[in-house]
């Protein structure tokens, strides 16, 4: 393909009920920023090891689908970048309402000489602990200055110097990516930027399935650094994934 200024990376395992409702938001989102560009984008969805109709749901609103059978995260937007022909990239999942400005937004911080960046996510559990968890987190991310990798997106010049996501990570992979990537910027005096005056909005089903004690147990700040590359650790992560 020519003239492919942005690919739009989204992971999928077996999303085929969730990608009517938030492919869409994604597909809108490139389109306006086409529309104010001279370039085109596309959107790559890496079906990883689905065993349902994940991969026909996202080839009937004509993205392009590529698989990965290896159940990793990091792997996954790995796989994605590299199939890739845009100079930029946006990473983002298959339970993502991304707001219409959203990939403007990110291409324009790129043009004006970020290495890349983040949009900070807007969760809405139902229950009160819940939404304490997230609220917790928004302030430790601002603190910290890291970004959540439900939106994260690179240069593909940048995202190639700092080797991509770590695939021997099957937790904080996109920590510890946003992390390298804020190191490189500093070094090649291209900023991060989080966009901090939008929001993509993310789906609650774990929040709202999970039980706060459970989901307080596994996303905390010790148990998020424990045997990060341990499958065995993370497995109800990728195994018992709500639907």
């Amino acid at each position: 393909m020519t003239n492919v200024g942005l690919t739009v990376v989204i992971p999928a395992h077996n999303e085929a009920a969730y990608l009517p409702r938030y492919l869409p938001t994604v597909l809108a989102s490139l389109e306006r920023w086409q529309g104010t560009s001279n370039e085109q984008g596309e959107v790559i969805l890496v079906d990883n090891a689905s065993t349902d109709a994940t991969a026909d749901m996202a080839a009937s609103y004509g993205v392009r689908v590529i698989s990965e059978t290896v159940r990793n995260i990091g792997r996954v937007r790995n796989r994605g970048a590299a199939a890739a022909h845009g100079r930029r990239l946006f990473f983002t999942d298959a339970d993502v309402a991304l707001p219409l400005e959203a990939i403007t937004a990110a291409a324009t911080a790129m043009d004006l000489g970020a290495v890349g960046g983040a949009i900070p996510p807007l969760y809405t559990p139902k229950r009160l602990g819940a939404r304490l968890l997230c609220a917790y987190w928004d302030h430790y991310r601002t603190a910290h200055g890291g970004a959540q990798g439900v939106a994260q997106f690179s240069t593909a010049a940048a995202f190639r110097a700092v080797g991509g996501y770590r695939d021997d990570l099957y937790m904080s992979e996109d920590v510890d990516f946003f992390a390298r990537l804020t190191s490189h910027g500093r070094a090649t005096a291209g900023p991060v930027e989080i966009l901090e005056d939008l929001r993509v909005r993310p789906s609650n089903r774990r929040y709202d399935q999970w039980s706060s004690l459970r989901m307080l147990w596994w996303q905390n700040p010790v148990t998020a650094r424990l045997r990060l590359n341990s499958p065995r650790m993370w497995r109800h992560w990728y195994e018992t994934t709500v639907r």
